[in-house]
């Protein structure tokens, strides 16, 4: 998608200066200057009363619960089909548990683009928040992954 591809050559050097996105980037060992995807994540907040009833027993009852964005998941054109969106989210989903002990984080957001992207990440374990595109996963659930 074109958003992806401008956003990683023209914004996630500055994100990353910036530590506004902390940006995660897939080579091939024998093309390292070659990019197969990319993935980023930020922390927010989301109001409890956002998220589903099926993922809220597995969250802290506050008034705004603590949160994982992976704000942007995409793969190379010609590399799509061959799983590597799964490997992204895989590592993403791995990096957001193991940093969740150091900075609290309750669970995992992603806005998806479109209802083909929906479908991916609900079959992952997501679960979609009511009239949106924007989908959690309880951190306690992503520890059972």
């Amino acid at each position: 998608m074109e958003s992806l591809d401008r956003y990683l050559q023209t914004q996630a050097g500055q994100d990353i200066r910036r530590k506004a996105n902390a940006v995660f980037v897939l080579t091939e060992l024998a093309k390292p200057g070659y990019i197969l995807g990319y993935y980023t994540l930020c922390a927010m907040t989301v109001s409890h009363g956002d998220v589903p009833e099926t993922a809220r027993r597995h969250i802290p009852r506050y008034p705004l619960v603590s949160a994982t964005l992976i704000g942007r998941l995409a793969v190379a054109k010609e590399k799509q089909g061959q799983h590597l969106g799964a490997v992204l989210l895989a590592d993403a989903l791995q990096r957001s548990f193991e940093s969740a002990g150091s900075v609290g984080s309750s669970m995992v957001v992603v806005d998806a683009l479109d209802e083909q992207t929906v479908d991916f990440y609900a079959a992952h374990g997501f679960v979609r928040l009511p009239d949106s595109l924007r989908l959690v996963l309880p951190m306690r659930l992503v520890s059972r992954l």
